[in-house]
């Protein structure tokens, strides 16, 4: 069934947790492909109350080889980070960050594969924030140490499925594998971070942005039913990227919809790196 209220939240619906003094752990993800570091940002302004989480550091092990450049991090390690964060038992969590839902939909996927279900994308980011008149703080104070559990320590294994290379080449086959990169990178007419330009043969691109509007919320549900129209009826879904990151963004769109679709963390990076890997290129399905 869709889900668009278990994956989102509203301004107004933070506002009113926040302002009634409902526990809510709060997470600024800022992050661009150009811009990784969103410390400075959040400083200069974030909802009040919203902790920075870096997601190349804390929602990314780059210590990990041959799985692309964000590699999933341990669930050791994100415990000992959402504990730095103020993240409590029991507590909801929303995440929110500053650009095309990318940051904190990683998030989102993250935590939920971890084994944390109450986690909400805040839907418009830190824009639609500021545009419904709510306020913002700067500075950045330490949040009081958290106490929440993690309960899986591999989240290639984790609470939400993911693919292994072979499987992603295989889904493209027999079910239905999404690229969430810009269309130019998915025809491999440009490739700006890979060595390699092109797509996973088979694969169907719905770029990531697509699925939000000019404002950057998340489309109406027959909006986004008409984007992922090759879903319907497909026993198994999945959905890769650049990296793994705004293929995240994809996810919680088919979220919406009440469809659970398999994450390819190493995503294109990985599958790029790797020289036994076919290569399609154009706007096809191969």
């Amino acid at each position: 069934m869709p889900s668009r209220p278990d994956t989102l939240i509203t301004a107004a619906e933070l506002a009113e947790r926040l302002g009634s003094g409902t526990p809510t752990g709060v997470l600024d993800v800022r992050w661009q492909l150009d811009h990784p570091d969103g410390r400075e940002a959040f400083a200069a302004g974030h909802i009040p109350g919203a902790v920075y989480v870096d997601l190349e550091t804390e929602l990314s092990d780059h210590e990990v080889t041959g799985r692309g450049r964000h590699p999933l991090p341990s669930g050791a390690d994100l415990r000992a980070a959402a504990r730095r964060s103020g993240l409590r038992a029991g507590v909801p969590i929303v995440v929110y960050d500053n650009w095309n839902r990318a940051g904190s939909a990683r998030a989102w996927w993250v935590l939920r594969a971890a084994g944390l279900t109450d986690v909400r994308i805040l839907d418009g980011g830190l824009a639609g924030w500021i545009a419904d008149g709510h306020a913002v703080a700067a500075g950045s104070d330490q949040p009081r140490p958290g106490d929440i559990d993690i309960a899986h320590d591999d989240l290639y294994s984790g609470a939400a499925e993911t693919l292994t290379a072979d499987e992603a080449a295989a889904l493209a086959t027999t079910g239905v594998l999404l690229d969430a990169r810009a269309p130019e990178r998915y025809r491999g007419e440009v490739e700006p971070v890979d060595r390699v330009p092109g797509h996973i043969p088979g694969a169907r691109n719905v770029p990531s942005v697509s699925v939000l509007d000019e404002r950057g919320f998340f489309r109406p549900t027959s909006e986004l039913e008409t984007l992922f129209a090759e879903t319907e009826g497909a026993e198994r879904v999945g959905a890769y990227c650049g990296s793994g990151v705004t293929a995240a963004v994809d996810l919680a769109a088919l979220r919406i919809l009440g469809i659970d679709a398999a994450l390819f963390p190493g995503s294109w990076s990985q599958w790029s790196s790797e020289p036994d890997r076919p290569v399609a290129g154009g706007a096809g399905t191969d």
